[in-house]
């Protein structure tokens, strides 16, 4: 579909524009509310409150486009305009974490203001100057809006509460079960790896079965998280995207430790393997540590001292 430049739009082909973007940044917002109503019922109260200013600014235009030029609005969209501020569909933001909504909604009207401001600057015609300025207004207030109507619905106590909880969202969707995928992908694979090193001391070998036993696991551990728990009753989340973080962590975990045995030379090989391997199990400590309160030293001591166990099973079986 061929899309017009902006600095060509009519002043009536401007207005329709507003009106359609009001109209579709409106029901962003509504859906915005919908999406955090369960979770996080302050800030769906914030997106109700600015989709309904939204719908009033949108009530304005439609006043002023039919003072101006009659009762049939043209459909002028943003995607028919070249270099127009496009917006993001719903759906590739769920599941809806309330930071990144937060940010989106800020962003939306940011944008919108930016781009009237700019286009304003680049036409001559009085009259499209003054729409383009009045527009650029009414976006910056929205945004002031937008503050005042979330500085009234999300005091500090409710807004922590909120924050608290994606925390414990986000840890519990992702860092938990990632982490239980890098552990696994770290600590599992060594045994063959090793074994298969030191038993053939041909760094190809050594690859093909880190490289299997990498791959193997990842699915394996993804399909595990997935199958184990709905989430419904725990509030763990989406089983796709547990099962999606735990099995890439398991593939990236045993794959650190195997990528080394790309080197021909076995010795050079083995030694970077092994400082991947004080790598991956310092990383695990501090993943630990920062997300669940481990104390660093207590998490670094029983990883280390597990993946020496494994490390050394795997060198002992290759050289039996």
């Amino acid at each position: 579909m061929t899309t017009r430049r902006f600095i060509d739009l009519s002043e009536r082909e401007l207005l329709a524009l507003a009106i359609s973007s009001e109209e579709e940044d409106g029901r962003i917002y509504a859906d915005f509310a919908d999406g955090l109503r369960e979770n996080y019922p302050a800030s769906a109260h914030v997106f109700t409150d600015m989709a309904a200013e939204e719908n009033a600014h949108r009530r304005q235009l439609i006043d002023l486009f039919v003072q101006k030029f009659g009762d049939h609005i043209p459909l002028v969209r943003r995607q028919d305009v070249r270099g127009w501020v496009q917006r993001r569909p719903i759906w590739q933001l769920r599941p809806l974490g309330v930071d990144v909504v937060r940010r989106q909604a800020r962003q939306m009207e940011q944008d919108a203001a930016r781009f009237y401001q700019q286009a304003a600057s680049r036409t001559t015609d009085a009259a499209i100057r003054k729409l383009l300025g009045d527009l650029a207004a009414a976006e910056a207030e929205h945004e002031n809006t937008a503050a005042q109507i979330e500085a009234e619905h999300l005091p500090g106590d409710v807004r922590a509460g909120e924050d608290d909880d994606a925390r414990r969202r986000f840890i519990l969707q992702i860092i938990q079960p990632g982490l239980v995928g890098l552990m696994d992908g770290s600590v599992s694979t060594l045994a063959p790896v090793f074994a298969a090193a030191f038993a053939t001391h041909n760094p190809w070998n050594a690859f093909l079965v880190g490289m299997a036993a990498s791959i193997g696991a990842g699915i394996s551990m993804g399909f595990a998280e997935a199958l184990a728990d709905d989430g419904k009753l725990s509030g763990r989340g989406a089983p796709l995207l547990r099962g999606l973080a735990c099995g890439v962590m398991t593939f990236a975990g045993g794959i650190g430790h195997t990528l080394p045995y790309l080197i021909p030379n076995f010795y050079t090989a083995t030694v970077i393997a092994c400082i991947v391997v004080v790598i991956e199990l310092i990383s695990i400590a501090v993943i630990q540590w920062k997300f669940m309160s481990t104390p660093p030293l207590a998490a670094a001591a029983k990883v280390m001292l597990g993946g020496a166990l494994v490390l050394a099973a795997g060198i002992l079986i290759g050289n039996s």
